[in-house]
């Protein structure tokens, strides 16, 4: 009867949690078209969640004999989160060249698992001061970088160019967006819902130029394997 009363009040609220304050960083991921957005973001929060509940309650406090094998230290299951995000974070950092994508996501899915384990440890005050502060900087700091750092740049546009080509063609246009500019600040590439043939790249960049978006249209119309392009000034909210 107590182990019932703990997974109904204790365990429930917080999995809840866990799975809403996932929630809420991987929406903010998923509005802004990261690699890591909603499911993975909720998925690591919750695994975290469901681990460090494991170390609370999955393992005695003592083992057979406290005499010869002492006190079991509870936590050990938990502190392994920390090192194993690392590797679903390090999934999500692409190297081309001296350009590097993805250590923002990668930091996010680090912070997911850090409020899940707060989650999971009943830290509800922590999870939630932490949920907060973490949307904050992701929202703040990309306005920021819009508003104070680009537009101190003298002609410098943020555009959003996406491509839909044919998937034979798809990774050597990616290759050449990504060696031509330098100041990317995000780039995806992910198969057409409505379309098995078609490859949808979306690109985020910086460039100086007094016309980049006439520029840009006649670079692309040169390229093989390009349906459609669509370029446009990107305004972030």
């Amino acid at each position: 009867m107590e182990l019932m009363n703990i997974f109904d009040f204790t365990i429930i609220s917080r999995v809840l949690s866990a799975l809403l304050l996932g929630f809420a960083i991987g929406l903010e991921r998923e509005m802004t078209n990261k690699y890591a957005g909603l499911r993975t973001n909720i998925l690591v929060c919750l695994g975290a969640c469901v681990f460090t509940i494991i170390s609370i309650y999955g393992f005695p406090a003592i083992t057979v004999s406290a005499a010869e094998f002492g006190t079991r230290d509870t936590a050990r299951v938990a502190a392994q989160v920390v090192t194993g995000i690392g590797f679903i974070g390090g999934g999500t950092v692409l190297r081309h060249g001296a350009t590097v994508f993805g250590l923002t996501t990668a930091a996010t899915l680090f912070m997911s698992a850090a409020i899940g384990m707060a989650c999971g440890a009943g830290m509800f005050d922590l999870a939630i001061i932490g949920t907060v502060f973490c949307i904050i900087t992701l929202v703040s700091v990309r306005f920021f970088e819009k508003n104070v750092l680009v537009s101190s740049t003298k002609n410098t546009k943020r555009l959003k160019v996406a491509i839909n080509c044919q998937n034979d063609f798809a990774s050597e246009i990616y290759n050449h967006i990504v060696d031509k500019y330098t100041n990317l600040k995000e780039i995806s590439k992910k198969l057409s819902k409505s379309d098995e043939n078609i490859t949808k790249i979306t690109v985020i960049l910086d460039v100086k130029s007094k016309k980049p978006i006439q520029a840009m249209y006649k670079e692309f119309q040169d390229l093989k394997g390009i349906e459609s392009v669509s370029i446009q000034e990107f305004n972030e909210a």
